[in-house]
This record gives structure tokens, C-alpha cells and sequence, in this order.
């Protein structure tokens, strides 16, 4: 199929009245607010040290110091029980890049994608609440923790594929960027009430453990609270693929290898995606390990990575509307591609950090945090412009698999960095190279005639 027929097409486009585009607009920002709570609070903070303390627990290791025996094992392909997070992150990865493009192709057969992401966002945030209950043991806690990272990544499927039905060409940079940073706002309010709980945790009665999993609980309540409130203004739209009944499993996967052969149709959007998987490698490499870069190289202790951790996610907010103002002079593209500069020179300033210079790393922090939400959300921007119309949700199944593949790239640079040098100041240099891989893969996308191959409107900048 080159693109909807004229009936679907007449469900699938952005209003054509602005007030209920603004609308619909400020509904799917909402759901950024909801979400972003489980990966700032949840994953990036809470969930890593919570899961090693069950797992430890689970063979007699009481305390942190005793959990360091290398010779502790869960019985489980010998698996450390320090190594439970990391581990079950990986299994989370690797089981949504194989689920996200059926899943999207089941979505784009559907008409209904609201009720695809009432329900996706509905489990995961019921699994997040879930944690609250899971204290014995760490199994039950494991299998909550790999289902809600499951079900937030399918969530973010249907999320992406609303972006190009509730905007037009032009208003697409801006939408996405409001989104993203709404979304870094909403992490970053909730994160500051569950550090203060962590922090008064023992003075409240409580121990951190029981801190951890009221945050849980607090994080399942936010995500499907506002989720039910961000659905409401938006409605459903469908292309070509919808066929009005249930979605069946087979079609769908005969439909999504239908798409990867007709990719070659769309060069650009190929090339883009290249692009995307190198530059997003540096851009999630330098934040997943920024952690122990500043503990181990430099000697910054938890409550200096907390401050920075937050000063990033309000600086990010601010940030991306900055880099979304910026891109209404330079276009979009040219803007993504000034970040990278940008990040280039972020990592390279981290390799001459000296250590124990708080003030210097959380400087780090403010860069990152001015060009963080503008590369992602300019990035997302650009990609919707490239999809054929009634295959979004396809399509950023194909762009969160891209994301989720980076994690891989990233981390097996900077394995071999530390490996060879035992630090993580060289391994956090060599990012750079991502930086500009992706940056020249980007240089090569012709956007716009990627666009009109897509059969799209070519917005005004580019």
C-alpha cells in the first residue's frame, strides 16, 4: 500500500480547526507528564539499589558491604545479586525489540489507539503500583519491574503515533518539543517529593526500603491519574491498514514485513534512523553512565549525583524550549546537528574533569541538561515528518527499537574503554565518536526529499 485511501485519509490528519488541534495538543502533553515519572523515579533512582537489596537479602547478605562477596549467586545462570537490575533491564530491551513491531503493527490495524494506550499505560502503571506489594522475595518484584518497562515502551509507541494526527507539518517541531519538556517537568516535581521522602525516611519510621516502594506506588497512582486526564481531549484517527475489527496477530506480522520491504522506498527515513541509533548511542551512553563515572573518576559522593540528577531534569525542561526556539531560526535539522557539536564538547570537558570539583560536574550537568530534550525532542519531530501516513504507530515502533538497540552500541564502547584502561574517563570520551558518525549520517538525510517520498507536506523550515 503506497498510502491511506480517501475515507481512512479523512480520519487520519490533524484537525483542521486550530483551537481543537490546541486542545488535543495539550492532552498528549499530559501524558509525557505522566509517564516520565517511572523512568526519572523509578528506574533511573530507585529501582537498581531496591532489587539488589531483596536479591541480597534472598542469600543472607544483610548489608551493602556483605552483598560485594563475588562469590554470591541467585542460582539463576549464576547471576550476581548486584547484577539482578542490570540484568533484568537488558531481558526488558531485548524482549521489546522483538514485541514493538508487532505490537505497532497491530495498533495501526486498530481504530481505536486510544484505548491501545489507555491499556498499555493502565498495566504498566498497575506493575509499578505493584512493586509496593513486592517484599517477598525478589522474584515477584523481577517480573513487576520487566512488565512495566514492557508496557512503557509499548505506551510510548501509541504515544509517538498521535504526534503526526494532532499537528500540522509546521506546528510538529513545536508540539514535540512542549511535550518533551512538560515531560522532564512532571519527572522532576515528583523526583524532588520521593528524595525528600528517601532522605527523611528514617525520621518519618520508615525504612528505604519501605521509602522506595511508597515512590513506587506514588509513581503507579501519577502515571494512570493523568493518563486518564490526557485521553480525554484527544480522539481516534486511522489510516489505510485499519480494518475496523479485532487486530489479528498474523496479518499484523505479515504487514510489518511487508513495511521493512517497502522501506526501500524511503531512503531518507532509513538513513535518518541510522543517524538516530548513533547520535541517541552517545546521548544515552553519557547519561547512563554518568554515575559511575562521578564516583569512581572523580570521587562525587550520592548526594552531589541526586542534585545534579535533578538539576539536569529542571534544566532540561527549560532547555528544550530554548533549542525549540532556536530551531525556528535554524530549522530543525540544523539544530540537532549544532547540539551534537555541543555534546561532543560535553564529553570531551568530562575526560579533563579533575576529581572532587563538585562545581565543575554539575556545570557538566547544566550543559547536558540545555541540549538533552532539544536533541530528543527535535529528533522525534524530524523522524514524524519521514512516515508514511496510517503507519505511526509502525514506524516508531521501528524508531523506539532504534532506541532501545542504542543502549547496546553505547555499552559495549564503553565495556571495552573501561576494560582497557580501568576508568571511565577514556570510555566517555570515545562517545564522541557516535556524536559525529550520527551527525554526518544526519548531514546526508535530504529531509526534504525524504518527506514528499512519504507522501507529506513539507513544512516551511527544515
Amino acid at each position: 500500500m503506497t498510502g491511506p485511501s480517501p475515507e481512512a485519509a479523512a480520519h487520519s490528519g490533524p484537525s483542521p480547526d486550530p483551537a481543537r488541534r490546541r486542545r488535543e495538543q495539550r492532552g498528549w502533553y499530559l501524558y509525557d507528564w505522566a509517564n516520565s515519572v517511572f523512568i526519572t523515579s523509578v528506574v533511573t533512582v530507585l529501582i537498581g539499589p531496591y532489587l539488589s537489596g531483596l536479591a541480597c537479602s534472598s542469600v543472607g547478605a544483610d548489608t551493602a558491604a556483605a552483598c560485594l562477596d563475588p562469590g554470591l549467586s541467585l542460582g539463576l545462570f549464576g547471576l550476581h545479586p548486584n547484577a539482578l537490575y542490570p540484568a533484568l533491564t537488558t531481558a526488558a530491551i531485548l524482549i521489546q525489540i522483538l514485541l514493538l513491531p508487532l505490537f505497532g503493527a497491530m495498533v495501526d490495524h486498530s481504530r481505536h489507539k486510544k484505548r491501545w494506550l489507555f491499556w498499555t499505560a493502565f498495566a504498566g502503571s498497575s506493575a509499578t503500583l505493584g512493586l509496593y506489594f513486592a517484599t517477598d522475595g525478589y522474584l515477584a518484584a523481577s517480573v513487576l519491574f520487566l512488565l512495566a518497562n514492557l508496557l512503557y515502551g509499548f505506551s510510548i509507541v501509541v504515544y509517538h503515533a498521535f504526534l503526526p494526527e494532532i499537528s500540522t507539518a509546521d506546528e510538529r517541531d513545536r508540539v514535540s518539543v512542549a511535550g518533551w519538556g512538560i515531560g522532564y517537568l512532571g519527572g522532576a516535581v515528583l523526583l524532588v517529593a520521593h528524595l525528600l521522602l528517601v532522605v527523611n525516611a528514617e525520621a518519618l519510621g520508615l525504612g528505604a526500603a519501605d521509602a522506595a516502594r511508597i515512590a513506587f506506588a506514588s509513581c503507579g497512582l501519577w502515571w494512570v491519574g493523568f493518563t486518564v486526564l490526557s485521553l480525554r481531549p484527544l480522539r481516534n484517527r486511522y489510516g489505510a491498514l485499519a480494518t475496523g475489527g479485532p487486530p489479528r496477530m498474523g496479518a499484523s506480522l505479515r504487514q510489518f514485513g511487508r513495511t521493512l520491504k517497502d522501506m526501500r522506498k524511503y531512503p531518507n527515513t532509513v538513513l535518518f534512523l541510522l543517524a538516530f541509533i548513533f547520535f541517541n548511542d552517545g546521548v544515552q551512553a553519557a547519561i547512563r553512565y554518568a554515575a559511575p563515572f562521578a564516583t569512581q573518576d572523580l570521587g562525587l559522593d550520592q548526594d552531589t549525583l541526586i542534585v545534579t540528577i535533578l538539576i539536569i531534569q529542571f534544566v532540561a525542561f527549560a532547555g528544550a524550549f530554548a533549542t525549540g526556539r532556536v530551531s525556528r531560526t535554524l530549522g530543525p535539522k540544523n539544530t540537532v546537528l549544532a547540539t551534537l557539536v555541543v555534546w561532543g564538547g560535553l564529553v570531551a570537558a568530562a575526560y579533563f574533569l579533575p576529581a572532587g570539583n563538585v562545581p565543575l560536574f554539575m556545570t557538566l550537568g547544566v550543559g547536558i541538561g540545555l541540549v538533552l530534550g532539544g536533541t530528543q525532542s527535535l529528533a522525534r519531530s524530524l523522524f514524524s515528518q519521514l512516515i508514511p501516513k496510517g503507519r505511526e504507530a509502525e514506524y516508531f515502533s521501528l524508531y523506539q527499537i532504534s532506541d532501545k538497540g542504542s543502549t547496546f552500541l553505547g555499552s559495549l564502547a564503553v565495556t571495552v574503554a573501561v576494560s582497557l584502561t580501568g576508568g571511565y574517563r577514556v570510555a566517555v570520551l570515545s562517545l564522541i565518536v557516535f556524536f559525529i558518525v550520527g551527525g554526518v549520517l544526519l548531514w546526508r538525510t535530504r529531509m526534504r526529499q525524504g518527506i514528499i517520498d512519504a507522501g507529506n507536506e513539507v513544512p516551511e523550515r527544515l
